[in-house]
């Protein structure tokens, strides 16, 4: 994608993966927004051939290691992933309500200005800092990184706390997203 220089080569590799907002914007401070994001994943999990194996939701990104089943591309779900939420959540933005509509809308629409494939709004920063995980090692140390960043960022004192994280599943809870545990 424009720019990154880490790049999907591989389709059905598995990846550590992080959409990020524009301009770091704090839109995931709100449920319903988490909530979508959510539903999002599991949609493609169920229809898309998205293999989610760990994800976590902060204020204004969000963290993955997933893969695409065989026959299916990475690159293609991820693309149609962050075109469907961004498109839902700036609607939800403009339509429910929102303390900061105004001010986020703004800068959404000031993103978008930079650029000609853009009608109105840009949400999603293009870059997906996709790494390929290509040992265990790689897999253990992004899968901790992810579960405790709501822990580093003083969300809750344990990474099974977080709701919008699957270290819930990891702790032999069921979580909000569809997962495959990694072994």
């Amino acid at each position: 994608m424009s720019g990154d220089r880490y790049t999907i080569s591989d389709q059905n590799a598995l990846y550590f993966v992080t959409f990020t907002v524009v301009n770091w914007i704090d839109v995931f401070s709100r449920k319903d927004y988490k909530i979508e994001i959510v539903d999002s994943l599991n949609y493609c999990i169920d229809n898309k051939g998205l293999i989610v194996y760990s994800w976590c939701i902060m204020s204004n990104h969000l963290h993955l290691i997933i893969q695409a089943q065989k026959g299916y591309n990475l690159s293609a779900i991820i693309r149609d992933f962050k075109k469907f939420t961004a498109k839902r959540i700036l609607k939800m933005i403009a339509t429910e309500p929102e303390s900061r509509r105004e001010w986020m809308l703004e800068q959404f629409e000031f993103m978008g200005r930079r650029l000609k494939r853009i009608s109105k709004y840009k949400f999603w920063k293009d870059d997906n800092h996709a790494i390929e995980l290509s040992t265990n090692n790689m897999m253990d140390v992004r899968l901790d990184y992810l579960h405790n960043n709501p822990v580093k960022a003083m969300i809750v004192e344990d990474p099974e706390h977080y709701i919008f994280s699957s270290a819930r599943d990891y702790a032999g809870k069921k979580g909000l997203v569809k997962v495959q545990l990694l072994s």
